[in-house]
């Protein structure tokens, strides 16, 4: 059985119950680690998730909360002695960052380093990001400050479908890409320039047509949290529930 592990909920700000937004789909023989901010080891440690078995990183694009803890969580896999080759997956903005971010860390001289395998996504609707025996993978691009992806992922065994916005105002493409999904995954940080509302992701699933709406990307120094829910929830009359880290759901 698939499972999706959130491992940080919080928008840009994190607290010390949640850090910024990323999670762990996980199937019988993948891991795949959308986004990579704050620090994953410690994270996937804390939920119980070797980093051995992370074979795959999705980064949807570059911003510090999304993307910061990359060069950290390679650098720890090489010193705890990984050698299979992972996979990172993103737009060529985010992975021709990313490259000089580690240039600059100077990684080529980290000796006996495993192999990093870099798959650019192309900035087109219904991409094809990944594709196994256990999921496949889409993307389309959203609108935020930088170019982002959202993404399809879909459970090849039981056909089940995860959507996730990533960071992005309301935007036909995504809602086209989550169409019918089981599960959405939408971003609530507030309306404004490259962002969605809690109110504002009820309404793309609503539209989207999808089974489940979990809230995540929120302010978490917000008071009152369970408002989120009320404000998507006039939007979006299927069930709402708002991530919280190491929340852990079935795909």
């Amino acid at each position: 059985m698939a499972t999706i592990t959130i491992l940080g909920s919080a928008y840009a700000i994190p607290n010390t119950t949640h850090e910024v937004t990323h999670f762990v789909v996980q199937g019988n023989e993948t891991g795949i680690l959308i986004d990579c901010g704050s620090n994953p080891t410690v994270r996937l440690e804390q939920a119980n998730i070797t980093y051995d078995s992370i074979t795959d990183l999705i980064l949807t694009h570059f911003h510090p909360d999304h993307i910061s803890g990359a060069p950290l969580m390679l650098m720890n896999m090489w010193l705890l002695g990984r050698k299979k080759p992972l996979r990172i997956h993103g737009l060529a903005h985010c992975l021709n960052n990313l490259t000089k971010l580690m240039q600059a860390y100077e990684w080529a001289t980290w000796p006996d380093f495993f192999p990093v395998e870099f798959y650019e996504v192309p900035e087109t609707e219904e991409a094809s990001v990944l594709i196994n025996d256990e999921f496949s993978i889409k993307s389309s691009p959203g609108n935020h400050m930088v170019p982002v992806i959202g993404l399809r992922i879909t459970n090849s065994i039981n056909a089940r479908i995860l959507g996730y916005s990533s960071d992005t105002e309301p935007d036909d493409s995504i809602i086209s890409l989550v169409s019918g999904a089981n599960l959405l995954i939408h971003e609530a940080t507030g309306e404004g320039p490259g962002h969605s509302s809690a109110s504002q992701a009820g309404e793309v699933a609503s539209r989207a047509k999808v089974g489940c709406l979990y809230l995540i990307h929120y302010d978490v120094h917000r008071a009152q949290h369970s408002q989120l829910l009320v404000e998507a929830q006039k939007q979006f009359k299927g069930s709402v529930k708002l991530t919280f880290d190491f929340m852990r759901i079935e795909l």
